[in-house]
């Protein structure tokens, strides 16, 4: 058969139209990014948060050809961090930090200029930071089970610090409280090192702290830790039991990954989650990340996604059942 013309360029025409957002798609990818990308952080300079994201930002630097300029946000307990990320335009140019607080500040505060799940677009995760369980050398229990014997023998006569009310430590210890029926009492500080301080004086009896944050007064001998909180022993600590060998199906940890604004295109999303996997295979960047106590994670957007929800249903179920209330 025979096309006229007018049939062929009709045609023609028609199968362009059809391919051109295809090839607008591939063409944007290429060019993406084509100025620098600033990547929020909510915390202050210079603690594991910021560390992880200047690691994994010189990384994407190198591989995506423009500088990842890291922005501190501090402040609300990573919420005004989150906020200006949620409220940025989605086209890539503006990366959140995305870490455990998040999770846990979706249940824990009543009201916010946002809401996390559905304003914020997973993308990748970069690591799992384990917590441990610390106490004074001084203190009689040497073990989880000992330690859960002399709470109970001494109910509400024991401290449990934490770096602030609604913290990774202060859930952490209350899901332990939870699981376990012990009676401790909260004693929220503004901040790790107050917490460290007073249990190195015997003011506090326990703490669930990151790894990084104890590790050196555990390895000199003026802490003593009885259990790390992940589900599997650690690398850095393989003669210490995790809780879960005590107490079934405990599980408390850090975690970090990147997010974006909802309704960033999803080519740009699984660029830079093809980057950040790669960069996860990198033998420096592992190497320092376990230097910082963590595990590399990686993964798909999807399986980030599971992992922020899991783990807001989680901690908003403890929340909920220990009554516990932003400061």
């Amino acid at each position: 058969m025979k096309l006229s013309r007018r049939t062929f360029l009709h045609l023609t025409v028609g199968v362009g139209a059809a391919t051109f957002p295809i090839l607008s798609s591939i063409a944007s990818a290429q060019a993406y990014p084509a100025r620098p990308v600033r990547w929020v952080v909510g915390a202050p300079p210079g603690g594991a948060q910021d560390i992880t994201a200047r690691l994994m930002g010189q990384w994407l630097s190198e591989r995506l050809g423009q500088p990842i300029v890291i922005e501190n946000r501090p402040g609300a307990a990573t919420n005004i961090g989150a906020e200006v990320v949620a409220k940025a335009p989605p086209d890539g140019y503006t990366l959140l930090l995305v870490g455990a607080p998040n999770a846990i500040n979706a249940t824990l505060y009543d009201k916010l200029n946002f809401n996390f799940i559905r304003d914020i677009a997973p993308v990748a995760a970069i690591t799992r930071v384990p917590n441990i369980m610390v106490v004074n050398p001084s203190f009689p229990a040497k073990s989880v089970p000992e330690f859960i014997a002399y709470v109970k023998a001494h109910p509400g006569k024991l401290n449990m610090a934490s770096p602030g009310t609604g913290t990774p430590p202060h859930v952490a210890g209350e899901l332990f409280k939870s699981m376990t029926g012990v009676n401790m009492v909260h004693v929220p500080y503004r901040g790790g090192a107050p917490a460290i301080t007073d249990l190195l004086g015997g003011q506090a009896q326990v703490y669930f702290p990151g790894i990084s944050e104890a590790i050196e007064h555990v390895r000199s001998g003026k802490l003593r830790v009885l259990a790390v909180t992940t589900a599997t022993r650690l690398e850095v600590l393989p003669d210490i039991p995790t809780i879960a060998e005590f107490v079934p199906s405990y599980e408390a940890s850090g975690w970090q990954g990147v997010g974006v604004p909802r309704n960033t295109p999803s080519w740009i999303i699984d660029k830079l989650n093809r980057e950040i996997n790669a960069g996860l295979t990198d033998p420096k960047i592992k190497t320092r990340l376990a230097d910082l106590g963590g595990t590399a994670l990686g993964g798909t957007a999807d399986d980030f996604g599971k992992l922020i929800a899991d783990e807001t249903e989680k901690w908003g179920k403890v929340i909920r059942e220990a009554s516990i209330k932003a400061e």
